[in-house]
């Protein structure tokens, strides 16, 4: 007759393999939610990043992703050298 405590020693669901099992599916989420993230374009405080970029690039961009017109580019880039 062979006991459950070897049987669960052997399936690995004793304290440790369950820990484990926790540690494991935690570490998958949160893997996840990294990617999803670094897809988006977003830094550890959930703000799209612009380091490194002037306000006068950010601009720019705007301009030649055509989300802007000229007339508000020219606008805004008065507004920013003042």
């Amino acid at each position: 007759m062979m006991n459950n405590f070897g049987y669960n020693q052997m399936l690995g669901w004793g304290f440790g393999g369950g820990f484990m099992m926790l540690f494991f599916w935690v570490a998958v989420i949160l893997l996840i939610l990294w990617l999803v993230r670094a897809a988006r374009g977003e830094d550890n405080s959930g703000h799209h990043a612009h380091q490194g970029k002037s306000s006068l690039d950010i601009l720019k961009e705007r301009y030649a992703k055509g989300e802007i017109d000229k007339k508000e580019f020219e606008e805004k880039k008065k507004d920013l050298n003042d």
